[in-house]
């Protein structure tokens, strides 16, 4: 197929998507005959005939929290995101993996998919309901969920392992590079960030595992790797393509590049800044600016990477530094990668601030900053992405456990899988992995976390249990 055709493809299959999320909403306030819902319908109808003259058969899937067509990921802009998101939970609520057209379509078939999918959500089980219910539709078909779990967790978990900390040697050795007056090339981070996008988009939940290990030296190498992860995965959700990832990600990897103009002293002193030294810390925007435009090749990454080490930290009201005579727009980068910034910064025992915060803490300040200091918008993206309790998180459970969050549930945002480190006796023990959705026999949940810890106080180091 032509590159046009995939063009096509892609745009006819994220319209459907879209309309078939407007229309369960609709359909759960209106009655699916109602001529607000059919009109939606018989557009819907139209679309899919389309796909089917270009393709014969189509196969409408979810896979992770993606949805393809025809094994094609489908792209999509900012502003399909709600619709997409939303159709997401509801297949995954009712355990639905894809729709499988095999012919032409009626408005009538679609009209008896919408009233089932919907009537469907309470059921006990709602995969099994649908299936039944549509035996009479002879043009398409659902298929069931597939949940994909790894036979053997330890070759992936050791590549991520592996392409973060040659992300961070590669940074480091760049800035030193650059520190000592050698011309550095920025496309040479593009392999590096090649490799993070890969993981990102197989691994995420792992990836994101390492950027909440902080008990490294070397903050500012590891934080630049972590600001790129972090910006790449919320990307990722905002359905950037693997190109604009990539960019992103070497664009992050030199956000904060103008530091390596301030002394050592000052960057890695153990109290407050004084006056002069906080002046000191606020050019590193500018300063990283002249560095990015003394590199070798002046590109669009290199001009973009100079933006957005002007821009991030100049907030979204334009309210911080450097001060500016006139309010301009921030670009779409520094307004992701801010936002990482702040979390990891936050999250870490840094420079400027030895106690870290805990990540729950850390997101319901952030909170407080949509509008002013941050995008009102990506903070909610990024919330659905780290979870309620990020990855690292120390928690107590009701059963009187204590334990890492591990992987968080993109669905049920309150109930992650935890890494049990302490029992219910107060023994450590070798952490075994527990999923928060289970149930007892009576449909009461196992375990429920009631408040996050701190870390530090139990001198818990996380690479242990997360490495």
């Amino acid at each position: 197929m032509h590159n046009s055709d995939d063009v096509a493809l892609n745009t006819i299959a994220r319209d459907v998507v879209n309309q078939i999320s407007v229309i369960l909403r609709t359909a759960q306030i209106h009655d699916p005959n109602n001529v607000a819902v059919s009109s939606l319908i018989e557009k819907l109808s139209s679309m899919i005939n389309s796909l089917i003259a270009m393709e014969r058969t189509i196969t409408l899937e979810l896979r992770g929290d993606f949805f393809y067509i025809n094994d094609s990921r489908i792209r999509y802009t900012l502003e399909y995101l709600l619709n997409f998101d939303y159709l997401a939970r509801e297949f995954k609520k009712r355990v639905v993996g894809g729709i499988v057209f095999k012919e032409r379509t009626t408005a009538a078939e679609l009209t008896t998919f919408v009233r089932v999918f919907n009537a469907s959500g309470g059921a006990q089980r709602p995969f099994e309901t649908i299936e039944e219910n549509l035996l009479d539709v002879n043009s398409f078909s659902i298929e069931r969920l597939r949940i994909i779990v790894e036979n053997d967790t330890l070759e992936p978990r050791k590549m991520v392992k592996k392409t973060y900390f040659n992300a961070v040697s590669f940074t480091k050795g760049v800035i030193n590079k650059i520190k000592s007056g050698e011309k550095v090339n920025i496309r040479k981070a593009k392999r590096v960030v090649e490799s993070m996008v890969d993981q990102v988009l197989e691994q995420e939940q792992w990836l994101l595992g390492m950027t909440a290990i902080k008990d490294y030296d070397e903050y500012t190498y590891h934080h630049s790797v972590n600001v790129s992860i972090l910006s790449i995965a919320l990307g990722q959700r905002l359905g950037l393509n693997r190109k604009m990832l990539t960019e992103l990600g070497i664009v992050a990897i030199f956000h904060d590049i103008g530091k390596m103009e301030i002394p050592y002293e000052v960057l890695n002193k153990p109290t407050n800044f004084t006056d002069d030294e906080w002046n000191l810390v606020r050019k590193h925007p500018v300063w990283g600016v002249k560095a990015l435009l003394k590199l070798k090749k002046l590109d669009d990454v290199t001009i973009k990477s100079a933006i957005v080490s002007f821009e991030h930290h100049l907030n979204y009201d334009i309210s911080g530094y450097p001060i500016l005579r006139k309010k301009i727009e921030l670009d779409f980068f520094s307004r992701i990668i801010s936002l990482a910034d702040q979390y990891d910064a936050m999250t870490s025992s840094r420079v400027y601030s030895r106690v870290p915060l805990a990540p729950d803490k850390a997101l319901s300040i952030m909170m407080e900053r949509a509008n002013a200091q941050l995008d009102p918008l990506l903070i909610k993206f990024f919330i659905n992405m780290v979870g309620v309790f990020p990855i690292g998180t120390l928690v107590m459970m009701n059963t009187r456990e204590l334990g890492l969050v591990y992987e968080s549930n993109q669905l049920f945002g309150s109930r992650p899988r935890v890494m049990v480190i302490i029992d219910k006796e107060g023994t450590r023990v070798k952490g075994s992995v527990v999923d928060l959705i289970e149930k007892n026999e009576q449909g009461d949940y196992l375990r429920t976390i009631i408040r996050t810890m701190d870390p530090n106080k139990y001198k818990i180091s996380l690479a242990e249990y997360l490495l």
